[in-house]
């Protein structure tokens, strides 16, 4: 059987996608490999083994195109309320929380948020299928 390991995004700049790792999913460098033209680095908390690995090529200065390819990330939270309400005074804008439903039955509670580089981030309450 096969285990996810990490999901690698590419960013502009690593100091911005640190810090906004950290502050909103307490995400710390779990490994740093640096090479000529590009740096990998691997951020992990003790929630889970699952790894986001950040590639910065050295010397790009513009923003990627996301395309209309990607979808988006996914962290569960214990309280969704209460990481809506850290995050919005954390300055890091997270958009409107949302009742998820089909027909009567809630399907899960949560909200989006983007990174410094637009990649797109759902913060979904646990529950359910959501563990």
């Amino acid at each position: 059987m096969a285990k996810a390991v990490h999901s690698m995004i590419r960013v502009l700049d690593e100091t911005r996608a640190l810090d906004f790792y950290d502050r909103a999913f307490g995400l710390k460098v779990a490994d740093r490999i640096d090479f000529e033209s590009f740096t990998l680095v691997y951020l992990a908390n003790p929630q889970a083994d699952f790894e986001l690995e950040l590639t910065i090529n050295k010397g790009r200065s513009e923003l990627y195109d996301l395309g209309d390819g990607y979808g988006h990330l996914a962290f569960v939270v214990d309280d969704v309320d209460a990481e809506h309400a850290r995050m919005t005074e954390a300055g890091l804008a997270p958009r409107k929380l949302v009742d998820f439903r089909n027909g009567d039955a809630v399907v899960a509670r949560f909200f989006f948020i983007a990174d410094p580089d637009g990649y797109q981030i759902e913060v979904i309450g646990r529950g359910g299928r959501f563990r």
